[in-house]
């Protein structure tokens, strides 16, 4: 039954990716923006893992490192040129030199991990990593050399979306799947059940009844969160106890992906196949920011540390996109080929 729904899953995932996708580097899947270096961005497409030091203007096309396609990307905050990449069906591979060698880090994963979803870095140590996979939570404290399962407490559901880790209390974790979502007080070694609100138990009983693609916590009081589902965009004021249904106005019900402002703590985007739309009131009222965009199926969005005007967009259409005025205009940034390097 478990690799039943799972290979239905990733049949969904896989479809979501190519739509629009006629050629090679139009769908953006992934988006990672080193730390304090403004220049240097990857991008994971359905084919390749991209990587520009200029800011996006030129790009290195990494050779093939797995046999599979790359769902995700993520930077090492202490260290960033160690880079993470999730596979469909190869699982982890990580990067100890920006890119230019790839191992896997699969030591421990169950068998048959077909999908890496997300990694998280636990804030207090950048070895500690728990990644949403296709057959559960698994958290890994040494970079990924060993991994094992957190899944305790999550007896309905197997498949995890997404993860987001307090930004204060590392103890605090909230795991988005396709049968809602769970939150942990314990670094994962138990969750408990948070879908009051938002969806109904009858709901539960079908298959993949909900999809959480992305839970982001508030910038300013971590007890606010916001989930963007296949079926909407959700917030809670109760650390999930409570969830209440935002965002109504919006004219596609399914959300890839939610930035939340900093420097402006009210201010946050969400993307989906509807387009990016902006908020400005935490999610009270919306408008739609694609001017220049050539696609509107948003697959995933990225913000700059150090300056949250400058945004990224990945479309499943049109390939890349920045905006450096916050959404008010968008750029395409096509992955034109860099002088190959010698590693």
């Amino acid at each position: 039954m478990l690799i039943r729904i799972a290979a239905t899953f990733a049949s969904l995932v896989l479809l979501l990716f190519s739509l629009g996708c006629q050629k090679e580097s139009e769908a953006i899947v992934s988006i990672a923006l080193h730390p304090t270096n403004a220049e240097i961005l990857y991008v994971a497409t359905n084919d390749a893992v991209y990587k520009s030091r200029d800011g996006g203007q030129l790009w290195e096309r990494f050779p093939s490192f797995s046999a599979r396609r790359v769902t995700t990307l993520v930077i090492d905050p202490q260290f960033p040129a160690t880079i993470y990449a999730g596979t469909m069906a190869d699982a982890v591979y990580k990067s100890p030199d920006g890119g230019q060698h790839w191992l896997p880090h699969n030591v421990g994963l169950k068998e048959h991990v077909s999908f890496i979803n997300q990694f998280v870095f636990d804030p207090t140590d950048h070895d500690q990593i728990y990644a949403a996979t296709t057959v559960g939570a698994f958290y890994t404290k040494d970079g990924g050399r060993e991994w094992e399962e957190r899944m305790a407490g999550m007896k309905e559901v197997h498949i995890v979306v997404s993860i987001a880790i307090h930004p204060r209390d590392s103890r605090v974790l909230y795991a988005g799947t396709t049968g809602g979502i769970y939150r942990s007080d314990n670094a994962a070694m138990g969750w408990k059940k948070i879908n009051s609100g938002l969806i109904s138990e009858q709901e539960l009983m079908g298959a993949m009844a909900l999809g959480v693609n992305v839970i982001v916590f508030d910038v300013v009081n971590p007890d606010i969160l916001y989930a963007g589902t296949t079926k909407g965009l959700f917030r809670t004021t109760t650390r999930g106890e409570q969830w209440e249904r935002i965002g109504q106005s919006l004219p596609d019900l399914f959300i890839s992906a939610i930035l939340l402002d900093p420097a402006q703590p009210q201010t946050l985007y969400i993307g989906g196949p509807g387009g990016i739309w902006k908020s400005s009131d935490s999610g009270q009222t919306w408008v739609a920011v694609n001017k220049g965009l050539g696609s509107l199926n948003i697959r995933t969005l990225a913000m700059s540390a150090r300056d949250s005007r400058i945004l990224y967009s990945g479309t499943n259409g049109s390939g890349l996109y920045r905006s450096t005025d916050a959404g008010a205009n968008w750029t395409p940034l096509p992955l034109t080929a860099a002088a190959p390097r010698s590693s």
